[in-house]
């Protein structure tokens, strides 16, 4: 360890923001969202995939059917007008819900377009506070709203590390570098 090898990659300049490299602490810094990418990316997987093969959630009436959900749900809802989108096509909804999610899970997963990922999740996750979790009392008994808060740090950061979007970038950064454009970009 003693060799001048950091423990993990470290950024552009080789610290956190314009700092020296502040050593592990601000090396792991740079990978505090991943756990909440991980998280949110696989929790999302699974619940696009859960409603995808739930022959019984993808049904406009019966027992455990997204139309009965949002009939049910319609009297408390806190913007009714999205229950009546819902229940114009409940089927249709029911697989955009779910198509959805599993999209913004894999993009949050791999880091494909990670902003519009985090973004597609927090509407995903405000239109369900708004019309199912909304008559939760109190307010943090509901779990959308809490989605909805953890999807607001990867919206503002994307994803730096560990990502496609970090692949691409570099690449992006390296072809400017190396002047594969000619000469036109340097001075």
């Amino acid at each position: 360890m003693t060799s001048g090898t950091p423990l993990l990659p470290s950024g552009p300049g080789g610290g956190v923001g314009n700092l020296p490299d502040g050593g592990l602490r601000a090396r792991l810094g740079r990978y505090s969202l991943l756990p909440l990418r991980v998280f949110l990316g696989v929790t999302f997987v699974y619940a696009g995939i859960d409603k995808l093969t739930d022959s019984a959630f993808l049904s406009s009436s019966g027992n455990g059917s997204l139309g009965d959900l949002m009939r049910s749900v319609k009297g408390s809802a806190g913007v009714p007008a999205l229950v009546d989108l819902a229940l114009h096509s409940p089927v249709g909804f029911g697989y955009a819900l779910a198509i959805g999610e599993l999209l913004v899970g894999l993009g949050t997963l791999l880091g494909v377009f990670a902003r519009v990922a985090a973004l597609g999740g927090a509407v995903i996750s405000l239109c369900l506070w708004l019309t199912v979790s909304w008559s939760a009392t109190p307010y943090y008994y509901g779990n959308d709203l809490v989605y909805l808060m953890a999807w607001l740090p990867l919206l503002l950061a994307g994803a730096p590390y560990l990502s496609f979007d970090s692949f691409r970038s570099g690449r992006r950064r390296a072809v400017f570098r190396n002047g594969a454009f000619g000469n036109t970009w340097k001075r």
